[in-house]
């Protein structure tokens, strides 16, 4: 036995020079071998992919969402805050970076698409709007969608992880369609080559497409206009293949865009987990959601001081400098005076 051990400690020491002299030469290098457990983040993110979208949840990070057509003046948008991402999609050039496989639904393709392609880096809120300033239905006493946007309580988004950026409840709130009496309408309303044709009496057969299994709701309700704020975990209490379900329905689907998009429209707020009618009060709405409190407010679902229906869907030639009538205003003196 003795003998054993003195033979092995004299082979050891007979090789120690060249263990030493191999040590000496390779030790500076070894700082780059790649060896796995070297980096426990890079090791667990091959494991688990889901590492990267700790970081993309960071409530901070904005990302805004535009559906434009290569012809709307976007410029204003540079005035919404500078942190934010802003990502704009063209839906009818296809030469530009930011675009979608197909133009149909309206807004709705640019949403999914972001959605789709975005899924595993999403930012902690993500915004969804349209390019133009002055819409009718901004919720705003000037239909201005910068001061939607700038107005916007981000806090408030996160702890809801939906909100409509329309408070107001005209129009589409409180009742806007009834999927299952709808179904049942003659033509011209479900006729879908009609001029007449209503969103409502197709809607039922695609909420059974869109959403399997589910109890299709009697009433569905929420404010127009599929312009919204969601948060990345809240997109992802869906899995990526619902939204490329979604998707695939708006391509194949054989109704015409105003259709689709309608449809789309009265489904977001169900799609991120509200109850088919979510008309929230509109005082509280827009306190909460845009920090204006203390107005008076005559109903439960409109501020006149913040909403009221325009004349005509489309704004006049140089709103909001020309008002109505066509006659020039200072702009300036009439904001101060406004919530």
């Amino acid at each position: 036995m003795c003998r054993i051990k003195y033979s092995a400690m004299r082979n050891f020491l007979r090789i120690w020079p060249a263990v030493v002299i191999l040590v000496a030469l390779f030790w500076p290098f070894s700082g780059n071998i790649p060896v796995k457990t070297r980096n426990p983040a890079i090791a667990v993110s091959k494991a688990q992919p889901q590492a990267a979208i700790e970081y993309a949840d960071n409530s901070s990070a904005v990302t805004l969402v535009v559906a434009s057509l290569k012809d709307e003046n976007t410029t204003w948008l540079q005035a919404t805050p500078s942190y934010w991402q802003k990502l704009l999609y063209v839906v009818d050039d296809p030469e530009t970076p930011l675009t979608t496989p197909f133009n149909k639904g309206r807004e709705s393709s640019v949403y999914l698409t972001y959605i789709i392609d975005n899924y595993e880096r999403l930012d902690g809120t993500i915004i969804f709007s349209h390019a133009s300033r002055y819409q009718w239905h901004n919720d705003d006493p000037l239909y201005d969608g910068l001061q939607v946007l700038n107005r916007l309580q981000l806090p408030y988004v996160q702890s809801q992880g939906y909100v409509n950026l329309r408070c107001v409840w005209t129009l589409g709130c409180p009742a806007e369609i009834h999927p299952l009496s709808e179904a049942l309408a003659p033509p011209p309303a479900s006729d879908p080559t009609s001029q007449g044709a209503r969103a409502g009496s197709f809607y039922k057969d695609v909420f059974e497409e869109l959403f399997p299994g589910e109890v299709v709701p009697d009433v569905v309700g929420a404010s127009c206009c599929a312009q919204f704020a969601v948060t990345a975990k809240r997109i992802r209490m869906r899995p990526k293949s619902d939204y490329e379900r979604y998707r695939n329905w708006l391509e194949k689907t054989p109704l015409r865009d105003d259709l689709s998009g309608r449809i789309l429209e009265y489904s977001w707020h169900i799609i991120f987990g509200k109850e088919p009618v979510f008309c929230p009060n509109a005082k509280q709405c827009y306190c909460d959601l845009f920090g204006v409190c203390n107005l008076g407010c005559g109903e439960e679902g409109v501020c006149d001081a913040m909403f009221t229906l325009p004349k005509y869907s489309v704004l006049p030639e140089g709103w909001p400098d020309v008002d109505w009538d066509g006659n020039w205003r200072n702009v300036t003196e009439l904001r101060s005076k406004l919530p």
